[in-house]
């Protein structure tokens, strides 16, 4: 199948009118101009679909309200529609392993929900992958992220340390508010059952070892400083998710690990929290990648918010939500349109911007507007 005359994203240029055969699952060749008798897509852009690194929202279809859970079935069936329709071919779910908390994030309702995905996970469209996220303030959870690991459910794994007083919750009451959600108790009881929690930090190294012999990716959750990334570098940890502060990401690029910061952030122009600025981080040359977070649809519109403001090239804010995240996570047969990498892939409408077709593999993922029209015309 030819895709012709569209203005086609790679790794290292834009061509403003190219065509892309695909055979099979991958890409079989790229070709500047029109191609004809293929499908034609003028005015529109192709860039390879969204490696999403960490993304928060199965939790919500899980539990759309407090109190209120759905099945994971359920919950998965629209997740991934609203993943397709963000152009995301690859993501990794994050679950999170939170001792004490109530609903998703209580570690054996968490561990429950790690192995039903990879018992649904053959029957999606997309590449779901497990993104593990380890309260490491809370170690009574560690057995269910153990067990995850023993039974070979988990891609990747995040060290968070939600510890009051400093990361992301220096400030006491904003530790409180969050906490009373995610523990089901209200702000009282949380204030109540405080204390002071000092994170043995030697003691996971048995858990780390664990990941690293199965091959798990490890990254850090919200660095404050620059001895705290060296402390997750001396652990093996390769990705720095979210760093709070310029230091901390410094840092991190000091270290030889990848930023990810979030697409939302960008977007916005800015943390919403008052954290470190992904904008900022770009323009210190810190970002390496962006993560959908807490919105899905951000990470493409990001990137071309980004190219759209001149602060990068079209194709490096692109390698943003794509290359540089499979990168990462040594997934080196995706994130680009290259021949002999897999077909993933996002036909797009830049203005007014709308997502109108996805490719997953080579096939067909989602279609709508302009796009089924001419897949079907």
């Amino acid at each position: 199948m030819w895709l012709s005359g569209a203005k086609v994203v790679l790794p290292d240029r834009v061509l403003p009118v190219a065509s892309l055969r695909l055979k099979g699952e991958r890409v079989a060749e790229v070709r500047e101009g029109r191609v004809a008798g293929g499908l034609p897509l003028e005015g529109l852009t192709l860039v390879p679909g969204v490696v999403d690194l960490h993304g928060d929202t199965l939790e919500r279809e899980l539990e759309p309200r407090p109190g209120v859970s759905l099945p994971l079935e359920v919950a998965l069936e629209a997740w991934e529609a609203r993943a397709l329709g963000a152009g995301i071919t690859t993501a990794y779910v994050a679950v999170s392993f939170w001792d004490g908390a109530a609903g998703v994030r209580a570690p054996e309702k968490s561990l429950e929900i790690v192995q039903g995905l990879w018992h649904l996970r053959e029957g999606l469209t997309l590449d779901l992958r497990v993104h593990a996220r380890y309260e490491v303030s809370r170690p009574q959870g560690e057995w269910a992220v153990e067990q995850a690991l023993e039974e070979g459910l988990v891609h990747l794994l995040s060290l968070m340390d939600h510890t009051p007083g400093q990361g992301q919750f220096r400030n006491l009451e904003a530790y409180v508010a969050y906490m009373s959600r995610w523990l089901g108790r209200s702000p009282e009881e949380v204030a109540q059952g405080l204390s002071p929690t000092q994170v043995a930090w030697g003691a996971l190294e048995g858990l780390v070892q664990r990941a690293k012999a199965r091959g798990v990716v490890l990254a850090s959750h919200d660095d404050d400083t620059p001895e705290r990334v060296a402390l997750m570098a001396g652990l093996g940890v390769r990705i720095s998710e979210f760093p709070l502060t310029l230091a901390a990401a410094q840092a991190a690029r000091g270290h030889g690990m990848w930023v990810v910061m979030g697409a939302p952030n960008a977007l916005r122009g800015g943390s919403h929290n008052g954290n470190l600025s992904a904008l900022e981080a770009l323009g210190h040359g810190l970002l390496h990648a962006l993560a959908t977070d807490y919105h899905p649809a951000s990470a493409l519109r990001a990137a071309f918010a980004l190219a759209g403001q001149g602060l990068l090239p079209l194709e490096k804010a692109v390698a943003l939500v794509s290359l540089h995240p499979a990168q990462a996570v040594g997934l080196a047969d995706r994130g680009a349109l290259l021949p002999g990498l897999r077909a993933d892939l996002v036909v797009l409408r830049e203005a007014p911007f709308a997502v109108l077709g996805v490719f997953v593999r080579g096939r067909p993922a989602l279609l709508r507007g302009k796009m089924a029209e001419v897949l079907h015309g």
